[in-house]
């Protein structure tokens, strides 16, 4: 099994966009550590963009998006010397992998990702992870590497993701106001007042735990904790209580679902009829193009949509197997999305959750020739 292990911005480079070596090969003795007690270990480092704007001569976050991929470009093979460097003092060898959002959108390149970890990791070699932000435009604005730890947490089955930061874990309000209080647990987290995302950085802490909740809904123990400290990886894997630690879920949903759920992007709207939902929500049915009140974009057969309910709730997503136009007019005997690609959300009241519905599969789901034939999930 595998430990991802992520670090942000602000814990990989200084204020001055300086590499934090010591940090690092801290770091990298946790690592050298469970890997020789038999752990594979996968590690998501931000930091390119802090390190390459010092060498741009720029002092400050630019907006503009040449800037930051220029600055990601230059910075990114100062950020893994600086791992390979690390790494190297405890025998290990690292391997860079930079990743987009349409690494994990369309299936043949997932499935291809995930085998190109398993050798690594089969291997003993230690890929180090980032997003690849000199291409990836929309990423430089909207991504963050919590959400992409997480996701490549689910991609490998990993036993454990740990996400290091400034402080401790999570607060009550923010840590530096008075009374705020380190919360061991992540229950119930609802009116927590979260602090912003550092200078260099894009998640804060917001982006964590929505990154924690997704690797719960897949069975995956996640922590949020502190990044600074001799051994405080190898104290968070060992069972100590250091920052605050998520539960996974007891059901956790298929990793294709969670795939659509949350890599895929969504490519239009459908709207369904009264009819149409109880069937999706009751009884675990295919939304036949019959039960379609309207659809909003242009999508072809293979994109995912999100499904909506006549007074605007958000019912789940699937992929289609119809195009849009096909779809329109409400057409007999067409069916739009078939049950084994849909994940439906989990609702309590009225307001929806970020975890897909756990339902029992058809035979269908795990043979599906255009989606699971290449490489068995796991």
């Amino acid at each position: 099994m595998t430990i991802v292990v992520k670090l942000g911005s602000s814990l990989v480079a200084d204020e001055r966009g300086r590499v934090r070596r010591r940090l690092l090969s801290e770091r990298a003795a946790d690592i050298g550590e469970l890997t020789r007690a038999g752990e594979r270990v996968c590690v998501v480092s931000s930091g390119a963009i802090a390190l390459g704007l010092r060498h741009l001569g720029v002092s400050r976050r630019p907006r503009a998006t040449p800037q930051l991929q220029a600055a990601s470009a230059v910075g990114q093979v100062r950020l893994q010397l600086a791992w390979a460097q690390a790494l190297r003092a405890e025998r290990l060898q690292a391997a860079q992998l930079l990743l987009s959002a349409a690494d994990f959108a369309e299936r043949a390149a997932y499935l291809n990702v995930r085998s190109a970890l398993a050798a690594l990791l089969r291997l003993g070699i230690v890929p180090v992870v980032n997003e690849n932000d000199a291409t990836a435009t929309d990423e430089i604005t909207f991504g963050d590497n919590d959400a992409l730890a997480a996701q490549l947490a689910v991609l490998v089955g990993a036993r454990l993701l740990v996400l290091l930061t400034e402080v401790e874990g999570v607060y009550t309000s923010h840590p530096a106001d008075p009374g705020a209080q380190l919360l061991p647990e992540a229950g119930a987290l609802e009116g927590i007042r979260l602090g912003p995302a550092s200078e260099h950085g894009r998640g804060g802490m917001e982006s964590k735990i929505a990154a924690a909740r997704l690797a719960a809904a897949a069975g995956i123990p996640t922590v949020i904790a502190s990044g600074h400290g001799a051994g405080a990886v190898a104290a968070i894997v060992a069972g100590e209580g250091r920052g605050t630690r998520f539960a996974p879920t007891a059901s956790p949903a298929s990793a294709f679902r969670l795939w659509l759920r949350h890599a895929k992007p969504t490519r239009g709207t459908i709207v369904v009829d009264d009819g149409a939902r109880a069937a999706l929500e009751e009884h675990g049915r295919s939304l036949l193009a019959v039960g379609i009140v309207r659809c909003d974009g242009s999508f072809e057969p293979g994109d995912a949509v999100e499904l909506v309910a006549l007074d605007g709730t958000q019912l789940g997503k699937g992929l289609v197997g119809a195009a849009a136009a096909e779809l329109r007019g409400r057409p007999r005997g067409v069916e739009a999305i078939h049950r084994d690609r849909l994940v439906l959300y989990e609702r309590t009241g009225s307001a929806t959750t970020p975890g897909a519905r756990v339902t029992a599969p058809s035979d269908a789901e795990e043979t599906s020739a255009a989606y699971f034939a290449s490489t068995p999930d796991v």
